[in-house]
């Protein structure tokens, strides 16, 4: 019954983002990317954590009290591929930034 929960994103594990697609940013560049990257991240971190907080809420009233609560549960949506492909690019951005030696 639990399965059509939302998943908290602390659970969401990163996708492989190939650090190379950097290869000719400066350093600059990638601090600029790398914010870019970091706010959606943030904001998308929000907005998963409320969704699951819901989804939690609804399962624990439906268990105790009213039953059909928990047919209405969000579970994941597109949200949570976005999430997971950001956060492989912001650790492809933190390798090329090391691998560039910007400060």
């Amino acid at each position: 019954m639990l399965s059509g929960c939302a998943t908290k994103p602390n659970k969401i594990s990163a996708a492989y983002v190939s650090p190379l697609q950097y290869k000719d940013y400066d350093c600059k560049q990638l601090g600029n990317e790398s914010e870019r990257v970091n706010r959606r991240v943030t904001d998308l971190n929000a907005s998963l954590q409320k969704k699951a907080d819901g989804d939690n809420a609804k399962v624990a009233v439906g268990m105790i009290l009213f039953f059909p609560t928990l047919f209405f549960t969000d579970g994941d949506g597109p949200e949570v591929a976005e999430y997971s492909r950001l956060k492989g690019e912001a650790e492809a951005l933190q390798k090329a930034v090391i691998e560039k030696k910007c400060g």
